[in-house]
C-alpha cells in the first residue's frame, strides 16, 4: 500500500507542475514532455535547424539533478552502472523518439494532454500499451535488456555535470545570433517557456519524487500484464490531478479539435506510440525514467537518452516529425525501420545468449 501511495504522489506532482509550467509559458499541454524537450535542447545545440524548437530546456537538467540529489540525500541509492549492449540501447533510443515526433509527446506529455482535455491523445495512449504488450510478449520469450556492470562515482556522475554545463550555457550567455553557440527559437514552441528558475525547480521536484516512488509510465502498463494494478494508480493520478489544476488555471479544453500542437491522424498517432512503447518496454523504462535513472549514475540510460538527442536530429532532419498538419510523407517508412529493428533486438537478444 506504501507504494501505491508514493506512486499517487509522484503522478499528482507531474500533473499539477506540468499544468503549472503551462500557466507560467510553456507550450500548452506540454508542461514536461521529455521528448519534446530534449528535441528542443538538441535543436537548440545546432544538431537539427527546426527553428521552432529551439531551446535548452531546464526541466530536463532538472530531472536528472534531481535524480542525483534524490539518490543521495533520500535514499542513499547512488548506484553508478552500466549496461552491455550499448548499441542497441542507443538505436532503441532513436526510434523511440522518432515514434514519439509522429504523435507529438512522450508517455508523460500522453497523460498530460488527457488532463488538458486533449482527445487525440487516447489514440496515442492505446499505442502505447500496445507497445508495450508486445515488449512484454518478448520478454517472456526471453528477451533480455542488458547485464549491469559497476562503475566508479567519478563516472557515474557525469551526467550531472553534463546537465550544469547545459545550464551554465543557458544562464550565462552562450546566445543566439550570429556566431553565436546556442540557438534559441524567436517563435513557435520553443519560444514558449518558463521562467529557468521556475522550469528547473520543477524538473528537481519531479525528478526526486519520481526516483523516490520508482514510478515508470510504462512499468505500470507493464505491471498490469502480469497482473499488477498498484503502479496504474500513478497513470490514473497524473491525468486526474492535470485535470483538476488546467481547469483552475483556465487551461482545459475538452475536444479533438484545435488542440496544441497535436494533430488528428488517429492511425499515426497509434502507431507512432506503439513503436516508442515497444522501444520504451525494451529498453526498461520511459524516457522520464531514463533521465531520472542518469542523474542516479545509471549511465546505460543515459546511453538511451541520447539515442533518443539522436533521433531528434534525425527526425527534424529528414521531416520525419508531425506538426499539427499531420505526418510527414516520409514518417510511415522511418516507423516502418523502425518495428523492423526493435523486433530484431527483441527477438534476438536473448537471456544467456
Amino acid at each position: 500500500m506504501n507504494n501505491v501511495k508514493w506512486y499517487i504522489i509522484a503522478g499528482a506532482v507531474l500533473g499539477v507542475l506540468g499544468a503549472t509550467l503551462v500557466h507560467f509559458g510553456n507550450p500548452g499541454n506540454m508542461g514536461v514532455c521529455v521528448a519534446c524537450f530534449l528535441r528542443d535542447t538538441t535543436g537548440a545545440l545546432g544538431f537539427h535547424r527546426a527553428a521552432a524548437v529551439q531551446y535548452i530546456r531546464p526541466e530536463i537538467i532538472g530531472l536528472v539533478f534531481g535524480g542525483f540529489l534524490a539518490s543521495v540525500f533520500w535514499t542513499r541509492e547512488f548506484a553508478p552502472v552500466t549496461g552491455s549492449s550499448p548499441f542497441a540501447k542507443f538505436f532503441l533510443g532513436i526510434f523511440a523518439m522518432i515514434g514519439c515526433l509522429v504523435f507529438l509527446g512522450c508517455p508523460w506529455r500522453a497523460f498530460l494532454r488527457l488532463g488538458g482535455g486533449d482527445l487525440t491523445a487516447l489514440a496515442g495512449l492505446a499505442g502505447l500499451i500496445c507497445g508495450v504488450l508486445i515488449g512484454f510478449l518478448l520478454k517472456k520469450r526471453g528477451y533480455e535488456a542488458s547485464k549491469e556492470a559497476r562503475l566508479s562515482g567519478a563516472i557515474g556522475i557525469l551526467p550531472v555535470l553534463l546537465g550544469a554545463a547545459l545550464l551554465a550555457a543557458l544562464i550565462f550567455g552562450l546566445k543566439t545570433g550570429e556566431g553565436g553557440a546556442l540557438f534559441i527559437s524567436a517563435k513557435g514552441p520553443g519560444s514558449q517557456h518558463a521562467a529557468v528558475g521556475i522550469s528547473l525547480a520543477a524538473g528537481i521536484i519531479v525528478g526526486a519524487v519520481m526516483h523516490r516512488s520508482k514510478f515508470c509510465s510504462v512499468g505500470a502498463f507493464g505491471r498490469i500484464f502480469r497482473g499488477d494494478f498498484s503502479m496504474f494508480w500513478g497513470v490514473l493520478s497524473v491525468i486526474a490531478f492535470a485535470s483538476i489544476a488546467n481547469i483552475a488555471f483556465g487551461q482545459y479544453k475538452l475536444g479533438f479539435d484545435d488542440q496544441p500542437i497535436a494533430h488528428n491522424d488517429f492511425v499515426w498517432n497509434f502507431l507512432g506510440m506503439v513503436l516508442a512503447g515497444l522501444c520504451f518496454s525494451l529498453s526498461e523504462g520511459c524516457p522520464g525514467k531514463h533521465l531520472v535513472q542518469a542523474g542516479t549514475g545509471n549511465l546505460s540510460s543515459g546511453i538511451f537518452v541520447i539515442g533518443m538527442a539522436a533521433g531528434a536530429a534525425i527526425a527534424h532532419n529528414f521531416l520525419l516529425a508531425s506538426s499539427a498538419k499531420g505526418i510527414t510523407e516520409f514518417a510511415p517508412y522511418a516507423v516502418a525501420i523502425g518495428f523492423v529493428f526493435a523486433l530484431y533486438v527483441g527477438i534476438f537478444q536473448r537471456r544467456g545468449a
